[in-house]
């Protein structure tokens, strides 16, 4: 396997291999313009779209947004994220449709070993993420890597999700937990 059929698969793999660093270099570059241009509405929807693996019709990347690779990452209709949002997409992370991502939100699906040997010597791992329709991701919230998150789900400022909720619910805390349904 490749370093990057194993990066998308979830096995340990070294992010420093040409192929990844060049895909890295490429998603900054794009970052960078939709964060330092004076672009146009037209102007930000194709860098976007150059960005992103797949989105829908509207799709909204707010100033300060940074990501690995950008193309492991598919968004539905009327995605939203305000300023500041990172989200590292070495695994797939998949974003259902209406949903918005409030400044300085992050979405994670890389790791690190927890054994000292193995981490140091460079190598990481990722675990995809999933959020369904219609879900908004409130300030400063961390949704952790392998998490999965339902349709209707209301994600509290500041939470730390680290792990998988179903539909209709509003979590908070950290770590999150369920505090009312909807």
């Amino acid at each position: 396997m490749t370093e990057k059929e194993k990066m998308l698969a979830g096995k340990l793999y070294r992010a420093s291999d040409a192929e990844l660093s060049a895909a890295h270099r490429r998603a900054i570059s794009l970052c960078e313009k939709l964060n330092f241009g004076f672009l146009s509405d037209g102007e930000r929807d194709s860098l976007t779209r150059e960005l992103l693996g797949k989105c829908g019709k509207r799709a909204v990347l707010g100033r300060g947004f940074w990501c690995d690779y950008g193309k492991n990452i598919e968004v539905g209709e009327n995605f939203f994220t305000n300023y500041d949002v990172v989200i590292l997409d070495v695994c797939k992370v998949t974003i259902g449709d209406n949903c918005l991502i409030a400044p300085q939100a992050g979405i994670y699906t890389a790791a690190h070993p927890l054994e000292r040997e193995v981490r140091i010597s460079g190598l990481e791992y990722g675990s995809p993420v999933t959020i369904g329709n219609d879900v908004w991701i409130g300030g400063g919230a961390r949704i952790l890597p392998g998490v999965t998150l339902g349709n209707n789900v209301v994600v509290g400022a500041g939470s730390v999700v680290t792990k998988s909720f179903g539909d209709n619910v509003v979590i908070a805390g950290n770590p999150a937990r369920v505090i009312r349904h909807l």
